[in-house]
């Protein structure tokens, strides 16, 4: 069992408070337990007292992982989240900004790492890489039984000449002047003595005067790799498959970013898809809709099977045959197979047909008036 405290008692409210009130309540508490406020001999308890309200705020300020905390408590959070993803995209800029400073400076003047990379003031600060998109095409039958594909990704990735360092061989970077090493500079607002970001070397303490002639000090060269694409079984048009650290490389030791793969699925000339379930539409002559007929009806699996057309059967009739759709990409029910029966009325008939047609014509009521119905009720009995 956790041993956290309760995230509401933390900022002290209650659980039925606005977003507002949660921000409010946060900016007071951050600003009495701000670490440069602290005297001598509370610094660490300061410190650790901001991180507690921070994270309380990183959550409840979201209102996704504030629904997962009110669900399952601590457990929610922690089974779903790194601590770096909790502080992930949090908005202290809003509340902070008119004292001038945001998440990112939070961070810098603070001098530990609210965001969870462990980094402290002086060393070099790591950036996660860029998330990549691939657009990739397949075809109708990969979308049924998946496939292996393997793609050509162009990106970013460590700087081979320098090992991503940035330097150009037989140099290394310099002590910044500005900030002494330290990556930071000081400046005081009000009561707030806040380190922000050095402008020079950006953050590092270091500066780089010699830059690699490769990658021009960034400590990145664009490469293509070549990645092995698992397509699963029952993937939909427009989908995005996920593969975490297969995007950019970070730079200054940050982690890389996630490739997405987007599936672009063919058009197939029998089937149409919608959700799960598979559509086609098959063509009957007039005397099997009126005596009934079995017929057979190709299948995505490339198989084909029996439908049974009852006598009486009208255009438009859809027949459902169970688990024969697409199998679903998280495990849950495989769709169906929707079959609609058209009944084929030739345009063009020879003299052979059009007399037993009139012959049987003669045998059925000529005079009968046409039933009114609904249309609603019309369209009950098509998909029934």
């Amino acid at each position: 069992m956790s041993t956290k405290r309760d995230y509401y008692d933390i900022l002290g409210v209650n659980k039925s408070v606005s977003q507002d009130e949660i921000k409010k309540a946060f900016r007071k508490l951050a600003m009495q337990y701000h670490p440069d406020r602290a005297p001598e001999n509370k610094k660490k308890e300061f410190e650790t007292k901001f991180k507690e309200i921070s994270e309380a705020y990183a959550v409840l300020s979201d209102e996704k992982k504030r629904a997962q905390y009110d669900k399952f408590g601590h457990a929610g959070i922690d089974s779903r989240y790194s601590y770096e993803d909790i502080f992930r995209n949090v908005d202290f800029e809003s509340i902070f900004g008119d004292l001038g400073f945001g998440g990112s400076i939070f961070e810098d003047f603070f001098g530990f790492d609210i965001f969870g990379s462990g980094r402290r003031k002086g060393r070099t600060r790591g950036f996660r890489g860029n998330d990549l998109r691939y657009d990739l095409t397949i075809d109708f039958d990969d979308s049924v039984k998946g496939r292996e594909v393997r793609i050509h990704v162009p990106r970013n990735e460590k700087c081979e000449t320098c090992s991503g360092s940035g330097v150009e061989k037989g140099y290394s970077t310099t002590t910044c002047s500005v900030c002494g090493g330290s990556g930071q500079v000081r400046q005081s607002h009000g009561f707030f003595s806040i380190s922000s970001t050095c402008y020079k070397c950006g953050g590092t303490g270091q500066v780089n005067a010699h830059p690699c002639k490769t990658c021009r000090g960034s400590g990145l060269a664009k490469k293509e790799r070549t990645i092995t694409v698992n397509i699963p079984p029952g993937v939909d048009h427009g989908m995005k498959l996920k593969m975490a650290g297969e995007g950019e490389a970070g730079k200054n030791g940050g982690s890389p970013g996630d490739l997405y793969i987007v599936v672009q699925v063919k058009h197939h000339k029998f089937f149409d898809r919608e959700d799960n379930d598979v559509y086609c539409e098959v063509s009957i002559t007039y005397p099997q809709a009126v005596m009934g007929t079995e017929i057979e009806v190709p299948t995505i699996e490339n198989k084909k099977v029996k439908v049974k057309i009852p006598p009486g059967t009208e255009s438009g009739k859809i027949f459902r045959l169970k688990g024969l759709g697409f199998p679903d990409i998280h495990g849950y029910r495989q769709g169906d197979q929707m079959v609609r029966v058209v009944v084929d009325i030739p345009k063009k008939i020879n003299n052979r047909q059009k007399q037993l047609l009139k012959e049987i014509a003669q045998t059925m009521d000529s005079n009968r008036n046409p039933s009114p119905r609904s249309f609603i009720n019309r369209m009950k009995d098509v998909f029934a």
